[in-house]
């Protein structure tokens, strides 16, 4: 698919600079730009399903039955400060 996509100067010079600092073309660097700025956007949007909530819990979990035990009573207000 091709797009034409109208920049003002300003934008023009940043997405050259983007494409030498690079050494790739301006058009490759304006194609990263954009499957970068899509790629953040459909990021998690606060909802997961029950599986990857599941592997969400097992990958803060994992390493943990390295952790030493800890009575409740180790953690008191004055612990923190």
């Amino acid at each position: 698919m091709t797009i034409n996509v109208k920049l003002d100067p300003e934008m023009e010079a940043r997405l050259m600079a983007e494409a030498q600092s690079q050494g790739i073309s301006l058009a490759r660097a304006a194609e990263r730009l954009l499957v970068q700025a899509l790629t953040l956007r459909s990021g998690p949007q606060g909802r997961l399903t029950v599986a990857e909530f599941h592997a969400m819990l097992a990958g803060l979990a994992e390493g943990a039955e390295k952790l030493p035990d800890l009575t409740t009573e180790t953690f008191t207000r004055e612990s923190f400060y």
